[in-house]
């Protein structure tokens, strides 16, 4: 078995929304009680932010936002990042040294009633809730202020 590559420290956090601002949130499954948005880091160096967030939101809920649908319109660069100290339970995915993270904020407008379809493997839990709670109810800081920011992004420029 070939051992699995080093993480990318780049990322992106994928706020997913409705047009009333309730937020879909999913659990953790290696970290029970870890609410959070849709997360994940670059597959290679060359993939950008837009393209980690519609692979991410695909593989992590099921929601099609990739170029071409109804709803790629609807993800939106805030043009934010936050940079942060990985966890220290996670940092052995990285190569050794990595310390910090940078993390690309997005938002995703979706219809109310829009089905998700969680990865087993990566989440266990979904739901929805209004912005004020779902900021509440995340584990993350950076995830929580993104939260509290979507009145202001909520409209893509």
């Amino acid at each position: 078995m070939e051992p699995r590559p080093y993480k990318i420290p780049q990322s992106v956090l994928v706020v997913i929304h409705t047009p009333a601002l309730d937020v879909l949130l999913i659990r953790r499954a290696d970290a029970s009680g870890f609410w959070q948005s849709v997360t994940g880091s670059k597959d290679h160096e060359g993939e950008t932010f837009a393209q980690t967030a519609v692979r991410e939101v695909a593989e992590e809920t099921g929601i099609d936002c990739s170029p071409g649908t109804p709803l790629h319109a609807q993800l939106c660069d805030w043009g934010l990042e936050n940079v942060y100290e990985i966890y220290p339970r996670w940092r052995s995915r990285y190569a050794p040294g990595v310390t910090h993270n940078t993390e690309h904020v997005f938002g995703l407008q979706v219809p109310p009633g829009t089905p998700v379809r969680l990865a087993p493997r990566e989440h266990t839990a979904c739901r929805w809730l209004p912005w004020r709670e779902a900021a509440d109810a995340c584990f993350s800081p950076s995830n929580a202020e993104a939260i509290l920011l979507l009145p202001q992004f909520q409209r893509c420029p």
